[in-house]
């Protein structure tokens, strides 16, 4: 199976996907922790992560399938949300915890 391939089975069977470096109980980078507590705060204590640093396959095919040049990503209900200072101004507006309500279970 291609990376793509993997991540596209990722975001479509997974309400809620972070691509992050590290995991969310030893996040590997600032921007990483950030989306973690952004995540947390917004009710959501468990969402499915991938550890790009454990998957460099995953880690490339990730910036490309979503055109986006930096980790950590967020897909809800496949669709791709944003990076770290995207999840904080939603964060801060509502927007995101909003979005997250309507994730599939």
């Amino acid at each position: 199976m291609s990376a793509h391939d993997t991540i596209n089975e990722q975001v479509t069977n997974h309400a809620v996907v972070l691509y992050m470096k590290g995991n969310p109980s030893f996040p590997q980078c600032g921007f990483s922790a950030n989306a973690v507590r952004i995540l947390s705060a917004c009710g959501v204590d468990q969402p499915f992560t991938v550890n790009v640093l454990e998957e460099p396959e995953i880690r490339q095919g990730i910036k490309a399938y979503a055109n986006w040049p930096t980790i950590p990503q967020l897909y809800v209900n496949g669709e791709f949300v944003g990076g770290s200072d995207i999840l904080t101004e939603m964060f801060e507006s509502g927007e995101l915890k909003t979005l997250l309500s309507t994730a599939k279970a």
